[in-house]
């Protein structure tokens, strides 16, 4: 063990074992093993650096307390408070999973009597009326944490889902998918750790991580071989440095400045198949901008080595799942 949470929930207060080996320290890549026709994740674990347990748990918290200022005024007249029941989670459309362990982790905040089996792991498919997974424990504890779980599920099996359906797009290409940081304020870390389970990569997490020239810095800095410059001046070579470029001749100054990476924004596919032509191979080449189901692949196949799509993570469609709950006696 790690050390305790604890979670005031305006009734009570609870303490949460971490555990070493949480989801939240290594993660695994959808594709691998199959199981049942369907396409499950391989066992072996990547380490996770953007992810850890006090973020993780810091979310749930704030979520909960949003939630509960004051406790469930509703549970707490009706549901006594050793009332056992249980549950199950359900699909109620197709999606890929993200976000189990998360859920179950809300629960347990509440009350780590409460059991949660999960029937999937992140990253998996499944089918509208799949049992996802399976709860045990207080009727008083389950309905509390109900909402505030089937959120975070819901947002992050949405985008996990969204991704695979632009990765299954340009499948063969050899092209890469990224999110953006259009992400939700204090929820980076969670979409991004959806985008993988979806079979996307993640761009640059933060403004600390990557240099990132955009047009407004271009204006600011005079121009392209100005930005790179004062950057190499400032850095040297301890950051990769990607400029947006917005025309052919952009890109070819970006690449003789020096740019490790080029973001050919908002360009036609014939254009950014030229840019590809003079300068593919020299530096990685981002496609960004208008793009879509419908022309991810026409895009892919210019030759860029990635391409980034916003509505990953800005333009979400939460999955459909609900939380089946009925009482049980001893």
């Amino acid at each position: 063990m790690i050390g305790v949470r604890r979670f005031n929930t305006g009734i009570c207060s609870h303490a949460v074992p971490l555990p070493v080996n949480s989801l939240f320290n290594s993660v695994v890549r959808p594709g691998g093993r199959r199981n049942a026709g369907l396409t499950l994740p391989p066992r072996r674990p990547i380490i996770e650096k953007t992810m850890k347990i006090r973020d993780v748990q810091s979310i749930i918290d704030r979520a909960l307390a949003e939630d509960m200022p004051s406790g469930d005024v509703t549970t707490a007249a009706i549901v006594l408070p050793d009332r056992p029941a249980k549950a199950v989670l359900l699909a109620k459309e197709n999606g890929i999973l993200a976000g189990i362990e998360i859920f179950s982790r809300v629960f347990k905040t509440l009350d780590h009597k409460v059991i949660v089996k999960s029937r999937l792991r992140d990253g998996s498919p499944f089918r509208a009326g799949r049992i996802l997974a399976e709860l045990r424990g207080p009727a008083a504890v389950i309905l509390k944490g109900e909402r505030t779980a089937l959120n975070i599920i819901q947002r992050l099996s949405g985008i996990a889902t969204t991704t695979r359906s632009y990765v299954d797009a340009i499948a063969g290409t050899g092209v890469q998918i990224l999110d953006t940081r259009k992400t939700t304020p204090g929820l980076r870390d969670l979409e991004k750790y959806a985008v993988r389970m979806g079979g996307g990569r993640n761009h640059r997490r933060d403004l600390s991580s990557m240099v990132l020239v955009k047009d407004n810095h271009l204006a600011v800095a005079g121009g392209v071989r100005q930005a790179v410059a004062a950057v190499r001046a400032a850095y040297g070579r301890k950051f990769r440095v990607e400029v947006e470029a917005s025309a052919i001749a952009q890109a070819l100054e970006a690449d003789g400045a020096g740019a490790d990476w080029i973001m050919l924004d908002n360009m036609t596919v014939s254009t950014m198949e030229k840019a590809v032509r003079l300068i593919g191979g020299r530096v990685k080449l981002e496609a960004s901008g208008n793009i879509n189901l419908r022309n991810v692949r026409r895009v892919a196949k210019t030759g860029v080595d990635y391409i980034s799509v916003g509505k990953l993570t800005h333009s979400i469609h939460s999955i459909d799942l609900s939380l089946e709950i009925e009482t049980r006696g001893e």
